[in-house]
């Protein structure tokens, strides 16, 4: 197990899906966030659901509400450094990034850094990573001043990028289709 809190961001619009799919079924499971949970709960100490009501969800866990009308992960990140001070994130709509993968992340870890982001074949993935205390005076700033392009926060900070050739991994589901597409390969995810 990774001595590491994860963070689960599951408080999206969700607009380009049409539905909130933080709420989708997927596997044997209710939601694609309950799948997470428990895919992301056999490889980490302590996992965490960013969300923007905890209600929803009819399963037990550990919820960071956020409190606030704009959907962004600046919120989640806001939130989240008020409970914690270093924590691997990963988006809800991305349920095939690998052990492997998130163990090369966590074994590339250097306080020295902001934080350690994954950069795939689609380019920098700021939602599948660990991200350190050093920034949240950043996501302060940025909440107060309503700007919420992580791309922004990243070029100004101290980053190390770790790349990855995999582009199935990285997928996420934006779109109905992807959605559907994925729910072919959902139990050959890697664990």
């Amino acid at each position: 197990m990774i001595d590491l809190n994860c963070v689960i961001f599951a408080g999206g619009k969700s607009s380009r899906m049409q539905t909130n799919k933080a709420l989708l079924p997927f596997g044997k499971y209710s939601t694609l966030t309950e799948f997470q949970y428990n895919r992301l709960s056999k490889i980490f100490k302590k996992v965490y659901i960013s969300t923007k009501n905890s209600s929803q969800f009819n399963f037990k866990a550990d919820f960071i509400e956020e409190k606030s009308n704009i959907f962004a992960p600046t919120v989640g990140f806001v939130e989240s450094f008020k409970r914690l001070d270093t924590f691997f994130v990963i988006s809800v709509d991305s349920p095939f990034i690998s052990k492997n993968i998130i163990t090369k992340l966590v074994d590339e870890y250097d306080s020295s850094y902001d934080a350690i982001i994954a950069k795939s074949p689609f380019g920098i993935e700021p939602l599948c990573g660990i991200y350190n205390l050093s920034l949240k005076e950043k996501f302060n700033t940025m909440l107060k001043n309503d700007e919420h392009k992580l791309g922004v926060l990243l070029k100004s900070s101290n980053i190390k990028y770790v790349e990855f050739k995999d582009r199935f991994s990285f997928t996420n589901l934006n779109y109905p289709d992807e959605y559907k597409e994925a729910k072919k390969y959902e139990f050959n995810t890697p664990r």
